[in-house]
């Protein structure tokens, strides 16, 4: 069994166009009987910046090896997934922060990536992380688009060898029909179940 991790940033939930996609992916990928997928809502979940007592408790229990301890339950969640699924809208050239927020809470020395005297290797388990987005101006092949950039970035990082992005973009920009461009990345997706 595949177990696929999928993490929801989708921030306008139903009304969302990301998840609109996401959600078309996830119901080609559990058709196949050998993909589990495990649901991580980022908008229902108790995220919290790295930040004064916060950090210092962090770095208390890294210092302590204490991986085991409960603030560190994400960072193990998405270390032991064999397959990662994103779904995040394109916002202020990137992504919303509440992604960054949980970003910072997985990136977690001993449990993603470790460090020696040679620099920083990735621990994680998956092999690889696919993003899905939409984004309202066409950012497509420009250097403006800073989120599957930065994702890409740390899936080296995390040790995940396959990086893929389906991007709806120029949704709001008038050239074609919503639908149209969102029927168009729902198949991009789609191609990408047979071999995920």
């Amino acid at each position: 069994m595949v177990k696929v991790l999928y993490i929801d940033c989708c921030i306008r939930r139903e009304q969302s166009r990301t998840r609109v996609l996401a959600e078309a992916f996830l119901a080609a990928l559990q058709a196949k009987k050998d993909y589990q997928v495990e649901r991580l809502c980022l908008m229902d979940e108790p995220l919290a910046p790295l930040s004064e007592g916060f950090f210092a408790q962090r770095e208390s229990l890294l210092a302590e090896h204490k991986h085991e301890h409960p603030r560190f339950r994400y960072a193990r969640q998405f270390s032991q997934a064999d397959r990662v699924v994103v779904a995040a809208p394109f916002w202020d050239l990137g992504f919303p922060a509440l992604l960054k927020l949980y970003i910072e809470n997985i990136c977690v020395d001993g449990i993603t990536f470790g460090a020696d005297e040679r620099g920083t290797f990735g621990l994680c388990k998956a092999k690889r992380l696919l993003f899905l987005t939409t984004r309202g101006g066409d950012y497509n092949h420009s250097p403006l688009e800073m989120g599957a950039r930065y994702l890409e970035a740390l899936c080296e990082f995390w040790g995940i060898p396959r990086f893929d992005v389906v991007a709806a973009d120029g949704l709001d920009l008038g050239r074609e029909a919503v639908q149209t461009i969102l029927d168009r990345a729902i198949d991009d997706a789609l191609a990408l179940v047979e071999n995920f």
